[in-house]
């Protein structure tokens, strides 16, 4: 039996592998022990995986053996994976080369190992049984094929070639200090760069010292709820309609949410005197899910309120980049930075994987909401920051958000143009903006058509679901269509699934 193909070379490596004896004889134990490891050199390539065996036997073959055959059997050593040459195997555990060698040998013959002269010894690729063919022909319901929900950009149009342009231009600049612990409010590098674009393209009066870098929204609410529970604040305003995710991290953190109303010029600010409410949770630029934006006299009756009672206004701008058909709304912070946070993240205009987020705060509340992110240590990637530093100055992410206004509102007009077409007695709101669309469906047939979806293997979210579980309002039927979230050979198919769920 020919054994694994092995060479010298200059090099010298080793694995170190975790060994469990069962009931050892503590005799044999001590005369393996005593038997000098070997050094050889061993290349690179000689070298595999660090083990964990088993040795579950009193011999040293047949443990070896079996040790390393259940390894493969159980899924530990996946098909593919290099094990160590038998010289450097036999040095980590002790035991003779010859013996090593002989178990590989034995496993080869019987299927487990493959061994060919230059690619070392492998676990074999066998064939895994596959799932049993269905009994009933067509559809299955519950597979997901088609992805419509809100909240994700289409993922494939990643700029991968100028983000790993603009990595390696940040590590070859970046400063030692910079691999070290950072100021819990984030790289100066990135918020200096924000400051510059945020002023420029959101109309935010943005101080590199007001900035503070999160983890994305999420994260950023998560720390402003514990700074307001800090500073006594006992109810949060939010609006009619919004994520559950949120509403739940602000009352887990101990806050009251009372709803505002809404109607055709957005949320009704006016109400907030009478909810008692030390802030507010708004989406002005465009309202999430139903994508009207708060009209402009609202915007200043928000700040005269927060002005008056000393509240505060937290502006979640998710989609700010995305406008299609009149000009960008400002950032309602422009209005008044002392008694606004302005919240934005990465998400939408490049991925939310990437985790960074910013908040543009009043300067009173910088040290506490750096204190907070200080105590709770989530962090964003330094490299990731320094990055998305660069990737801001040297103007790729504004020609990226350039070219995704048109992949998206190009996807936003096919949306509109075969719903016209296959579905006309559904209307279509919400479009003058953002990656989702609400399609409003008659009374009483929302949860039929999010189930006819699922026959057409089409995830899709039901407007009900972002209801406030309290709102005066009467509910309304709908879907909230994340038009965004597909890929460009993915989407023909989900619109497809989407027009013949709702004539179904």
């Amino acid at each position: 039996m020919p054994r694994p193909y092995e060479r010298n070379s200059p090099w010298v490596w080793s694995i170190p592998v975790q060994i469990r004896w069962a009931n050892p004889d503590p005799e044999a134990a001590l005369q393996v022990t005593r038997k000098p490891a070997r050094t050889a050199p061993a290349t690179p390539t000689d070298l595999g995986v660090d083990l964990h065996l088993d040795l579950t036997t009193t011999g040293v073959r047949k443990g070896l053996t079996d040790a390393l055959r259940n390894a493969v059997r159980t899924g530990r050593l996946t098909p593919g994976t290099r094990l160590p040459a038998s010289r450097t195997l036999a040095a980590d555990l002790g035991i003779a080369r010859n013996t090593v060698a002989d178990a590989y040998g034995d496993l080869v013959a019987e299927g487990w190992l493959t061994a060919r002269q230059g690619s070392g010894t492998r676990v074999a690729t066998r064939a895994a049984p596959g799932p049993a063919a269905s009994a009933t022909p067509g559809r299955t319901r519950g597979h997901v094929t088609h992805d419509l929900k809100p909240g994700s950009p289409d993922l494939a149009t990643f700029p991968r070639a100028a983000w790993l342009k603009a990595a390696r231009r940040a590590l070859t600049d970046a400063p030692n200090d910079a691999f070290g612990y950072n100021d819990p409010r984030g790289r100066i590098e990135l918020r200096t760069a924000l400051a510059d674009y945020l002023s420029r393209a959101r109309g935010v009066h943005a101080d590199p010292d007001r900035i503070i870098i999160c983890s994305g929204f999420v994260h950023g609410l998560a720390l402003l709820a514990s700074v307001l529970r800090t500073r006594h604040v006992a109810n949060i305003a939010v609006e009619s309609y919004g994520f559950a995710l949120h509403r739940k991290l602000l009352t887990d953190a101990g806050l009251r949410l009372p709803p505002l109303a809404y109607d055709e010029l957005g949320t009704r600010v006016d109400e907030l005197p009478a909810l008692e409410a030390g802030a507010a949770l708004l989406t002005p630029a465009h309202s999430f899910p139903l994508g009207m934006p708060l009209s402009p006299q609202r915007r200043g009756d928000a700040v005269d309120w927060a002005r008056r009672t000393g509240g505060l206004l937290l502006d979640d701008d998710y989609d700010g980049e995305f406008r299609y058909d009149r000009q960008p709304v400002g950032a309602l912070q422009s209005l008044d930075p002392d008694h606004v946070v302005h919240l934005g993240t990465a998400s939408k205009a490049l991925a939310p994987g990437l985790r960074i987020g910013w908040m543009v705060l009043p300067g009173r509340l910088v040290g506490e909401v750096a204190a907070a992110k200080g105590r709770i240590d989530w962090s964003c990637s330094t490299l990731d920051q320094l990055t998305l530093a660069e990737f801001l100055t040297s103007g790729a992410y504004d020609r990226h958000v350039r070219a995704g206004r048109l992949h998206y509102r190009r996807r936003r007009d096919e949306l509109v143009t075969a719903l016209a077409e296959h579905a006309p007695h559904v209307t279509v709101s919400g479009i003058a903006a953002g990656l989702h669309a609400v399609l409003e469906l008659p009374p009483g047939t929302e949860q039929s058509t999010v189930r006819a979806a699922a026959w057409q293997n089409l995830a899709v979210n039901g407007l009900t679901g972002f209801r406030h579980p309290t709102g005066a309002l009467p509910p309304r039927d709908g879907l909230v269509v994340g038009y965004g979230t597909p890929a460009d050979h993915a989407w023909p198919g989900a619109l497809e699934a989407l027009c013949a769920a709702l004539r179904a």
